[in-house]
Formats: structure tokens, sequence, C-alpha cells
């Protein structure tokens, strides 16, 4: 399980393919303080393996049922930057909200405007997604914690402050890019629970007795 806050923005050193499966180099520095070949990392808000780590980076291995359900298939090439955050401890802080690390769709980025020292971020969500989407709600971006500020015409805006800015990839976003989305998966369990509530029995009806 992750949280949403990046720890740092790695860089993509090399991205080949081996047979069906993308193999990426992911040149980092902090997130290498406890990974193992074998751990979990989260990339741009995709939970993947690291098959091989050393001093200055580590590589993952990517299916062809991962590139299709993220934008990693046009956007891992080398030089390109990635949000990394490692998984939160059993006994860490929750400081973002609860990320999976599992993409649930592909968005576009409609707007990115510069308030000052922050931003507004506008993404248009895929169809299947946007009911899960409410003002205040929570939404990973590229793996970065977000809370939604607004809603229109099947889009959603967040507020980037400046650390957010400085600290993810979301700072150089521009329209037309596409990024990684995850739902807030409380949503996902509320309507799978109230989808599956049995319905209630009605209420037997008293019969009438006829009499004469």
């Amino acid at each position: 399980m992750f949280t949403g806050i990046v720890e740092e923005t790695g860089d993509v050193a090399a991205a080949d393919w081996r047979g069906e499966l993308l193999r990426v180099r992911v040149r980092a520095r902090r997130v290498l303080e406890t990974l193992r070949p074998g751990g979990s990392i989260a990339v741009s808000g995709c939970c993947l393996t690291a098959v091989a780590v050393d001093p200055h980076g580590f590589s993952c291995e990517l299916a062809p049922e991962t590139l299709a359900r993220t934008a990693f298939a046009k956007r891992l090439r080398p030089g390109a930057a990635v949000n990394l955050e490692r998984p939160l401890p059993a006994d860490g802080r929750l400081d973002g909200h609860i990320v999976q690390g599992h993409v649930d769709g592909v968005g576009t980025v409609r707007d990115f405007r510069r308030r000052g020292g922050s931003a507004e971020l506008t993404v248009g969500a895929p169809r299947p997604l946007q009911r899960y989407l409410a003002a205040k709600g929570s939404i990973a971006v590229d793996g970065v914690s977000l809370t939604v500020a607004a809603l229109r015409g099947g889009a959603f805006t967040v507020a980037l402050i400046p650390y957010t800015l400085q600290g993810t990839t979301l700072g150089d976003a521009r329209p037309g890019d596409v990024v990684n989305l995850e739902v807030d998966v409380l949503a996902k369990y509320v309507e799978r629970l109230l989808g599956a509530a049995p319905s209630r029995p009605r209420a037997a009806r008293p019969r009438r007795s006829r009499t004469g």
C-alpha cells in the first residue's frame, strides 16, 4: 500500500524490449535506501516490482497488461521523469490517502494554469471512472495524492501547491499529456457493497378470511 506522497522524482535511463516485456531502468537515490530486488515500488502511481537494484537505480519489467492499462506505453522513454514512492511501512503515517498502485485508467491533461506560486490542473477522466469522483474527494494522479477541487464535463480540477510543483512531475504537465489515474478505493468498495446489497423481502400481507 502507498499514500500518494511522492518521495522523489527519478528519470528513465533505459527502456528496452525483451520479448513481450518492457524492461525499464530508473535512476534514483532516496528510494534505494531500503529497496531490494523483489521489492515493490510505485512508479508514477503504478506498483511495480524491482527486478534489479544497484547503487544508482533499479529496473522493472512491464508486462503487456500493465502497458495496456497505464500511460507508460507513451511516456516511458529515456530521459522521462517519473514519481517514486516506496510502500508504506506497517508503523508509518498515512499522510495522503490509501493508494494501491493499481492504475484504474489513463486521463488526459486539459489545462494547466499557474496561479502565482501554485497552479490548477484539469484532467479529463475516462467515463467509467467519472462516477468515483467527488468534490473534496481523493484522486491519485501519476501517484500523487490530490483533492478534487471541482468537477465539470467529465473532467476534474486539482490545486497544486509549490511543494507539489517542485517535488513531482506534475510541475511540467502540459495539455495533451496522459497521466495515470487511481480513484479512491473506498468509493469502489461502497459501490460494490451497495450493488450487492440484498433486497429486503416484502412483508407478507395478511390473508383475509372469507365468511358467508
